[in-house]
């Protein structure tokens, strides 16, 4: 079992660890170890694997291997892909949103969750469930930054990882946020570049975004 304040003083910690949480949709598990390497080397050591591909709780057992890296699974739905994810080794999980199930399913196998929010009132039921801190997504089509900052004036207890429409061109306006922790994205990993195995380009991407000012 974790309770809320439990996994939001967890989610604080690895949201601390880097400004950026790599988003990753990995297609073979043989991608998995050296993806996560390049991440780690180039100072993104927490990873969200998201369950939209088959082989994604594999690459979550691979990662779960490389030195350094802290895994975990994205796009938790069901009570199912919580158990999954546990099982292959996930030590975080992300929802793109929050339901009394999935948040109870996560609070029983003692997985610690960044529940999704999109709206205040969204933000206040998850911050009365006890979740303090949380996912705002999909981040740019829900306002972007402007709309964060302004959920943060009258809740400013409630800390964030915006995700979704998240790059280099924008990062800085949602970092630059007194209630963001870090920012989730996509584009430290490429999908040109995962496929052919570009490591090094990987981690050049990473470095970059690791040395973002937050």
């Amino acid at each position: 079992m974790i309770t809320p304040a439990d996994a939001s003083q967890k989610s604080l910690e690895l949201c601390q660890l880097a400004p950026v949480i790599p988003v990753l949709v990995v297609e073979e598990a043989a991608q998995a170890k050296g993806l996560a390497t390049a991440l780690v080397k180039g100072g993104l050591p927490v990873l969200e694997v998201t369950l939209r591909t088959p082989a994604a709780l594999d690459v979550i057992r691979e990662m779960a291997q490389v030195e350094g890296g802290v895994v975990g699974a994205g796009t938790l739905l069901t009570p199912d892909d919580v158990r999954n994810a546990v099982d292959a080794g996930a030590q975080f999980g992300v929802s793109p949103g929050a339901t009394d199930t999935v948040l109870s399913a996560c609070e029983e196998a003692g997985l610690p969750i960044l529940p999704g929010a999109a709206t205040s009132s969204e933000v206040m039921r998850l911050l009365e469930r006890g979740y303090t801190v949380q996912k705002f997504f999909p981040a740019e089509a829900n306002g972007g930054a402007p709309a964060l900052k302004a959920i943060g004036a009258p809740i400013p207890q409630v800390r964030f990882c915006p995700t979704g429409g998240v790059s280099m061109k924008n990062v800085g306006d949602y970092l630059s946020l007194s209630n963001v922790l870090c920012c989730g994205g996509s584009w430290v990993a490429p999908k040109d570049k995962v496929t052919a195995g570009d490591w090094d380009a990987i981690e050049a991407l990473a470095r970059e975004a690791a040395a973002l000012p937050r």
